[in-house]
C-alpha cells in the first residue's frame, strides 16, 4: 500500500507520527515520508532516533518545518505527495478552552488549508485523525474537531474529476500517550504514592494501542472511497480496574470529574446509526449526503447495517478487559 509512495504526516513528531513512520519503514518501502511539524527540537530528536533505528531506510525521510495554518507552506510541502495523514492539532482540553482562537486557527482553519492544498496539488488520499471528543462535544477541543471532521467529509464534494478522497479515522486516547491517564498514574507510583485519584468511579475508556491506531489509518488509505469515518472495534476498561492493575490494593479517592471530561468515550451516536455499517474488526460511518456514486455505503457487500438506535461507547461495549488483561497490555506498552 505504501510501497514507492510519497506520504506526508502533519504533526509528524507526535506519538502517532513517530509510530506511523516506524511502522511504515518496518513494513513497507515508501519512496519518501515527509514529517511536517512546527517544533524544530522535536524534529531534531526524531531525526536522530530514526537515523539510529533505520540507518538503511533513513534517506527516504524528509523533515519540513511548517504550520498547518500556513497554506503557502503546505502547498510547497504537498508537491508530488500521494497520501496525506493529518495528525496535527491542538489537543489539550484546558489549553483550547483558554486559547480558543488558537484552537480554531489550528484545528479548523488548518483543516481547510490541508483540504485546499491537497485539492490544488494532486494528492490522491487524505486521512484525518479524529477523536471521541468530536462526538456530542462538550468542550472547545471537541467542537473544533467536529467542524474539522465535517470539513474533511464535505471536501469530497469539491473533488470534481480529480482522483482524490478524504476520509476520517476516529479513536479515543491512545494507551500510554502523552497527557493520558496511564503516564499520570505511573508518575504517582514512581513517586511512591499509595493512592491513585479517580475522577469518577463509573468512568470507562476504550483501549487502543498506537499500533492499532496506525493500522486503522492504513486500512482507511486502502479502502476509503471518500467521506467515511473509520472506527476500530476495541475493548473497554474501567478506570478503577486500571488503577488496580497498576497499583494493586491502592486507595482510590474519588476527586470529581474535570471540566470538559466525559464518563464514557462515545464513538458512534444513535443518530449516526442510520449510515453505520459493521465489519469484522471495525465500523464505518458513511456520509449522510453522498456526492458521488463511489461514496455509496458498503459497496464491498461485506458490511452489515447496524440497527437503528445503535450506539457505540466505552460504557455500552460488549468487550471488557479484566484487571489481569490490563496488566498484560501494560507490559506490551512498556515493551514498545
Amino acid at each position: 500500500m505504501l510501497n514507492n509512495k510519497v506520504i506526508l504526516v502533519t504533526g509528524g513528531t507526535g506519538s502517532f507520527g513517530n509510530r506511523f513512520v516506524e511502522y511504515a519503514l518496518e513494513n513497507y518501502n515508501p519512496k519518501k515520508i515527509i514529517i511536517y511539524s512546527r517544533d524544530e527540537f522535536k524534529q531534531f530528536n526524531m531525526q536522530n532516533k530514526m537515523r539510529r533505528l533505520y540507518p538503511e531506510k533513513f534517506s527516504c525521510l524528509r523533515f519540513f518545518i511548517g504550520d498547518v495554518r500556513d497554506k503557502e507552506r503546505l502547498k510547497r510541502a504537498f508537491e508530488n505527495v500521494d497520501y496525506v495523514i493529518h495528525a496535527a492539532a491542538m489537543k489539550q482540553v484546558p489549553a483550547c478552552e483558554y486559547n480558543p482562537n488558537e484552537a480554531i486557527k489550528t484545528n479548523i482553519h488548518g483543516a481547510q488549508n490541508i483540504i485546499d492544498a491537497a485539492l490544488d496539488c494532486g494528492v490522491k488520499k487524505v486521512v484525518a485523525l479524529s477523536t471521541d471528543k468530536a462526538v456530542n462535544p462538550i468542550n472547545l477541543y471537541g467542537g473544533t474537531k467536529l467542524v474539522s471532521d465535517k470539513l474533511f467529509i464535505a471536501a469530497n464534494a469539491y473533488s470534481g474529476t480529480k482522483d482524490i478522497s478524504f476520509s476520517v479515522v476516529r479513536y479515543g486516547n491512545v494507551a500510554g500517550s502523552r497527557g493520558s491517564v496511564i503516564p499520570f498514574f505511573q508518575e504517582l507510583i514512581d513517586k511512591g504514592e499509595k493512592s491513585l485519584p479517580i475522577t469518577d468511579y463509573r468512568m470507562t475508556r476504550f483501549w487502543i494501542s498506537l499500533d492499532e491506531g496506525v493500522k486503522l489509518v492504513i486500512k482507511a488509505l486502502e479502502e476509503a472511497k471518500g467521506g467515511e469515518t473509520f472506527i476500530s472495534k476495541i475493548p473497554s476498561f474501567k478506570i478503577t480496574d486500571l488503577a488496580e492493575a497498576m497499583l494493586p490494593g491502592c486507595d482510590m479517592p474519588e476527586v470529581g470529574i474535570r471540566e470538559g471530561e466525559k464518563l464514557h468515550e462515545i464513538m458512534i451516536t444513535e443518530e449516526d446509526s442510520m449510515t453505520t455499517y459493521e465489519y469484522d474488526k471495525h465500523f464505518i460511518i458513511y456520509p449522510q449526503i453522498v456526492w458521488a456514486e463511489k461514496q455509496k455505503p458498503d459497496q464491498s457487500g461485506l458490511g452489515k447495517k447496524v440497527d437503528d438506535g445503535f450506539s457505540y461507547s466505552s460504557g455500552n461495549n460488549t468487550w471488557w478487559l479484566s484487571v489481569e488483561e490490563i496488566r498484560e497490555r501494560l507490559k506490551e506498552e512498556i515493551h514498545h
